[in-house]
């Protein structure tokens, strides 16, 4: 699993990138209320905005970890957003990206690099 400085883990299963927000940024923001996917079939470009979150306290943005094309949303956060606090690293994943190039997660941290960022 690799993390971004934006608080996103990423978990690679060969082309195929995860992608959810750390337990750190999910309680950062506190309960969160809603949830904007992209839909399936839209190519990404790393950095784009993808996702719209809204919680209690903010609303945020996530970017696209890399380019590609999003094969598959979690729909279970259309109707329930709060699994992204009960579960950040599992069920409460947003999409997966199937990857152009892998070679840019390279400059992503590992979980001992992403535990010294937030420490």
């Amino acid at each position: 699993m690799k993390f971004t400085e934006e608080h996103e883990w990423l978990d690679v299963e060969g082309d195929i990138v995860t992608v959810g927000i750390t337990e750190h940024a999910a309680t950062q923001l506190g309960d969160i209320v809603f949830v904007e996917l992209p839909e399936e079939g839209t190519t990404v470009t790393k950095d784009e905005e993808i996702v719209v979150i809204e919680s209690v306290k903010a609303a945020s943005d996530i970017m696209a970890p890399i380019d590609g094309e999003i094969v598959e949303i979690n729909d279970a956060l259309t109707t329930n957003a709060a699994l992204v606090n009960e579960d950040p690293l599992s069920a409460g994943w947003f999409f997966k990206i199937k990857a152009s190039d892998l070679s840019q997660m390279d400059t992503y941290m590992d979980a001992a690099a992403y535990q010294k960022l937030i420490s």
